[in-house]
């Protein structure tokens, strides 16, 4: 049986990755989930698999050297899923510290455990052990030329705290790889969206307020680019890899999905009152005229767009879902789960969410 460490597994992708597995290989595989529970981490994003015989779960921080260790020391590890980040832009703005604390120090403890539990003497490593880092297309900077994309040579040029500490990362797994032959994969990643994802950003934050009548937030002139990919492609995409991918390469995952920020929002509204019924009293509640202009992001990037190309060609991975199909499920999913909605909406996100945005 193939034992899965998966670091931040109650967050949006990590959950998601993990019921993604549980479908595919159901009893074969085994899972422990290991998870810090900060804000956007939920164990009720994992009530389908909590029950299972071949899942536990570890409330512990990757900075916590001590308990890893001993994760590693009390179970034969043989793949890490190193998702557990802090992943927020706007968060990475006001506070850069926890960022380069979580996303930089915690890999560095991640790659030390799992180097000190499967390395041999002689230097070589254990077979058929894998560590996939999970990372994100920020790192690569901003596109100015429309029709250029982001490659795996693409050189990094990261222009917030949170993209600078995930490229640092992103190198530090790359320097353990060159430095120490060890046995790694990173995946740089397109925005995602579907079911778990914690409201703050943006499809779930404008599905949420157009539901609830409240103002729609929209940086700047709305006319920022990001290429998006439902999330269940990336879960598939990065099985694929852990399984197949070379070892020491990157690859890149993208949706095929270039979208301008206000268009999302437009998208999500339109889908909405085509899926409300008639008597649903949330219809009253969604409106354009709730779309409001507020001051542009820091150092905001204009224009993110990634080529697969890599992983198509050597791996036969392609995103499945187009974005129409998506972000109608997407859509019914919170539609169909408004009590989660609710539970982590409450308390310390309002307060945030004031601060934030201003409206």
């Amino acid at each position: 049986m193939t034992t899965y460490l998966v670091t931040g597994g109650a967050g949006f992708i990590g959950s998601n990755f993990i019921h993604y597995m549980f479908e595919k290989y159901g009893d074969s595989i085994r899972i422990i989930n290991v998870d810090a529970l900060t804000y956007a981490g939920n164990l009720e994003n994992l009530k389908g698999v909590s029950g299972r015989a071949n899942y536990s779960f570890v409330k512990a921080d990757i900075t916590d050297s001590d308990a890893i260790n001993r994760i590693f020391d009390e179970n034969d590890i043989d793949r890490v899923v190193h998702f557990a980040a802090e992943s927020h832009v706007d968060r990475s703005i006001r506070n850069p510290g926890v960022f380069v604390q979580t996303n930089v120090l915690g890999t560095c403890v991640m790659l030390n455990a799992a180097r000190s539990a499967w390395e041999k003497e002689d230097g070589s490593y254990k077979e058929g052990k894998k560590f996939l880092h999970v990372s994100t297309d920020e790192v690569y900077g901003s596109l100015s030329d429309p029709k250029d994309y982001f490659y795996e040579t693409t050189p990094y040029d990261p222009h917030s705290p949170y993209s600078a500490s995930k490229a640092s990362s992103d190198l530090l797994v790359k320097a353990y790889m060159d430095t120490y032959g060890f046995p790694a994969n990173i995946t740089n990643c397109s925005n995602n969206y579907g079911p778990y994802q914690f409201p703050e950003k943006l499809i779930p934050l404008m599905i949420n307020n157009a539901l609830t009548g409240k103002k729609l937030p929209v940086y700047g002139d709305g006319k920022n680019v990001r290429d998006w990919l439902y999330v269940k492609d990336h879960c598939k995409g990065i099985d694929m890899v852990i399984e197949k991918g070379r070892p020491g390469e990157t690859y890149n995952i993208g949706g095929h999905n270039e979208k301008q920020n206000i268009e999302i929002v437009n998208i999500i509204i339109d889908t909405l009152l085509e899926i409300l019924p008639e008597g649903d009293e949330r219809r009253k509640n969604v409106s354009k005229d709730l779309i409001t202009y507020v001051e542009d992001r820091k150092g905001h990037d204009r224009r993110y767009a990634i080529a697969p190309d890599k992983i198509k060609k050597e791996l036969s991975w392609e995103p499945e879902t187009c974005f129409e199909d998506g972000i109608k499920l997407t859509i019914k999913w919170y539609l169909d789960n408004e009590e989660w909605f609710k539970n982590v909406t409450s308390g310390d996100y309002q307060k945030y969410y004031s601060k934030m945005y201003n409206v």
